[in-house]
């Protein structure tokens, strides 16, 4: 019989990891720093990244003992031997299944997924849904560079149509993944967007992320100087960026552009589009909400970016409240423990593997 148990509260993302006490030193940068070799290229995205985290880790004020960084296969899964805190570079693409198990039976720990946009979204696509899905209590950074950089620049599956690497000579005929999209779909609590280069919104939102209770995935456009530089050239560029980069607000009007002129309307199908404020009016502009419970709304958002990078919304799309899957587990078995009226013991699992749900077969 299923044993019932009451819904656990919504916490938030690092309720039940052990903080700093008062008599305890304060941590730095310097204690998240670790004294491995950083061997990523020269210009690589990955450091601003890895600065960022490595920035931010000591304000949480939690022990940097009880914090875990799990990566799968990939340059950006090297990230846990950089961070002085406990890691494991895993398998390819299974980082969010071995994550899970940890999260779930260690809720002291702050888990952190690392992966890419070839080891979570092509071998790894599963597991990562199911993660999102489930809303395991994970922070998963999605470094994506729209190229496999480790196996020396094959095309990914966020390549752009007509994309000629090694593996395209005459050009991808793939469509490419909106890896926000993607999670949106799979219904994640926490969705964002941000840029390898804009350290004040990375950090800003990485805090966001680690602290929402749930699966929280944060895509970061991040540049391979080796085998797909300037991908994103055009966001970083002052003048391209004011005409791309759509940035997300909660509560707040979409606008974006020189002077806020242009906004994100609703079409009349029901999709997003842009127009120019002066044209429409600033009261029939989109205010973007984050914390609205149907995902439809945010997933049209995510639907005004393309390929091509006309425009591109960046901040947090999604941040909805709904019981993590870890939390529920344990739930569960401490109401199976009370329902049986004490924990098992060695004859209860003995009476378990001996019993009728066994069977010999015979010659």
């Amino acid at each position: 019989m299923p044993v019932e148990i009451g819904m656990p509260t919504v916490l938030s993302g690092l309720a039940g990891v052990p903080r700093l006490g008062p008599d305890d030193a304060q941590q730095t940068r310097k204690d998240f720093t670790s004294g491995s070799e950083v061997r990523w290229c020269p210009g690589c995205g990955d450091y601003a990244i890895l600065a960022a985290v490595q920035g931010f880790m000591p304000e949480l004020g939690i022990k940097r003992e009880n914090v875990v960084c799990v990566s799968g296969i990939g340059c950006s899964s090297r990230f846990p031997y950089y961070l002085d805190t406990y890691g494991l570079h895993s398998i390819h693409g299974r980082a969010p299944a071995i994550a899970t198990g940890l999260v779930t039976a260690r809720p002291d720990l702050n888990v952190w997924v690392i992966t890419g946009d070839g080891d979570a979204l092509s071998i790894g696509g599963n597991h990562l849904i199911h993660a999102l899905r489930r809303n395991v209590n994970l922070t998963i950074l999605l470094f994506n560079n729209r190229i496999y950089g480790l196996t020396k620049g094959q095309y990914s599956p966020t390549s752009e149509p007509g994309k000629i690497t090694k593996s395209t000579p005459v050009g991808s005929v793939d469509t490419p993944f909106n890896p926000v999209s993607l999670a949106l779909g799979a219904e994640a609590t926490f969705v964002a967007r941000t840029l390898d280069s804009d350290r004040k919104h990375l950090t800003s939102v990485l805090k966001q992320a680690v602290e929402h209770r749930g699966s929280a995935l944060v895509e970061i456009y991040q540049n391979c100087p080796i085998f797909n530089d300037g991908a994103f050239d055009v966001l970083k560029d002052r003048d391209e960026a004011q005409a791309r980069l759509i940035r997300l607000e909660h509560g707040e009007p979409i606008t974006f552009g020189v002077d806020g002129t242009k906004g994100v309307v609703r079409a009349a199908d029901g999709t997003f589009e842009v127009a120019d404020v002066a044209t429409v009016g600033l009261e029939n502009v989109v205010v973007h909400d984050a914390e609205n419970p149907n995902p439809a709304t945010q997933f049209a958002l995510s639907r005004l970016d393309d390929p091509t990078l006309s425009h591109v919304p960046l901040g947090v799309f999604r941040k909805v409240a709904r019981p993590a899957y870890d939390d529920l587990v344990r739930a569960q078995v401490t109401g199976a423990v009370e329902a049986g009226n004490g924990p098992a013991t060695d004859d209860d699992l003995a009476a378990l593997i001996a019993g009728r749900d066994t069977w010999t077969v015979a010659d």
